[in-house]
């Protein structure tokens, strides 16, 4: 079966979406299928190094601050889609993201491509919308075979609004690299970067972005400073645009003005490889999102065996799936004394690690995340047969 995935971020650009669908594309492979990417073009990697087929086509930046660019940007775009449809010829086509799909649904609901079935994978939340753009999905989901919602919390918002289309919940998964647990990274790890065993480490780690909420970090380091807690912070930051970089430093000088320069860890763009070593090092993860579809860091320090604590905003609890590990912004003693309590407790925090390394396995591994696709797809299809391979 071929499925073909339409994007508007180039698979190979860091984010939640693009590492999912490169993941899921790998595991179908294996599985017999036949899956091509359509995204813009590439930023610095090679087509042959995927093992399934990439197919690039010219975009504008999806963030353009013109009106006239962005309208420019979609129309093309809907020229490439088209071109792109009619060229694969698949069987199925799976719309990764939000933008492709108002893309899409312009052509289908102009009467193209009627004999091939498609599904959407929204990341996002039904409420997180513009009132066009949740108009727009509506329109177009009214021809789906299917929507994947990343937890129930979203399906039940989109559910609110009496979608008529069945909505499957399928969490997203996070890169292969996190497949295995080495039991000697944690000692290495923490050997590289002087880190003494019984020395507790706070982490911190994902992209400069608003929803973050950055500027509470230095907030809740200084709150656990003052509480008593002697710790480390190891803090990875995703950089991407030019004034990212400011706000890199201010959060860095926040952290450094509570506990020194010697107890923070700092790296900086690492690659997935890097990045699962980095969370071996970890004792508690903390996530300080104000707004959050899923939380692709929560999983990644789950499958490192590092207990995780978050905001309860979005589809973070559903994620945590424990109470005591939640807190908000405005009330941070409950942050506080959850990891006070694991840093004098550490027979709990072995036992909040373990729990939360066995939700990864029972939850969101890729053959979990594979396999939920590989059943919707061939439901679909109407059919229980493997695909043919070869």
């Amino acid at each position: 079966m071929k499925i073909l995935f339409l994007m508007e971020y180039p698979i190979d650009l860091p984010g939640g979406g693009q590492l999912s669908t490169w993941t899921l594309c790998d595991g179908l492979k294996k599985q017999g299928f036949e899956p091509v990417v359509a995204c813009p073009t590439l930023l610095d990697k090679e087509r042959n190094v995927f093992d399934f087929k990439v197919v690039e086509y010219r975009s504008l930046k999806n963030r353009e601050r013109s009106r006239t660019a962005r309208i420019m940007n979609f129309i093309g775009r809907i020229f490439s889609f088209g071109r792109i449809i009619k060229r694969e010829k698949p069987d199925l086509i799976h719309v990764s993201m939000s933008e492709s799909l108002i893309t899409f649904g312009f052509l289908r609901c102009m009467g193209a491509f009627k004999d091939i079935p498609f599904v959407y994978t929204d990341r996002g939340l039904a409420y997180g919308y513009r009132r066009h753009s949740k108009f727009c999905i509506k329109k177009t989901m009214k021809h789906a075979a299917a929507m994947i919602c990343t937890t129930e919390y979203n399906r039940q918002q989109w559910m609110k609004e009496r979608m008529s289309v069945p909505i499957r919940v399928i969490p997203n998964t996070i890169s292969s690299a996190f497949d295995i647990f080495d039991v000697t990274g944690r000692p290495t790890m923490r050997a590289r970067y002087g880190i003494a065993e019984s020395e507790f480490v706070v982490g911190f780690a994902g992209r400069i972005s608003e929803e973050k909420d950055w500027n509470l970090v230095p907030v809740l380091v200084k709150a656990l400073s003052e509480a008593g807690v002697s710790f480390k912070v190891a803090l990875v930051l995703s950089v991407y645009e030019e004034q990212d970089e400011n706000i890199a430093a201010g959060i860095r000088k926040g952290i450094v003005d509570v506990i020194g320069r010697d107890r923070l860890i700092y790296m900086q763009d690492l690659s997935q490889r890097e990045i699962a070593d980095y969370y071996y090092m970890v004792d508690v993860f903390v996530m300080s999102s104000m707004f959050e579809s899923f939380g692709k860091a929560a999983v990644e320090a789950m499958s490192r065996k590092c207990s995780v604590i978050s905001t309860d905003v979005g589809g973070l609890p559903e994620v945590i799936g424990k109470k005591e590990n939640l807190y908000t912004g405005k009330d941070i003693n409950r942050f506080t004394k959850r990891v006070k309590k694991l840093y004098e407790d550490r027979e709990e925090l072995d036992r909040d690690r373990e729990f939360f390394y066995n939700r990864y396995r029972n939850l969101y591994t890729t053959e979990n995340h594979v396999m939920r696709h590989v059943r919707l797809y061939m439901d679909i299809k109407g059919t229980s047969n493997r695909p043919d391979k070869g």
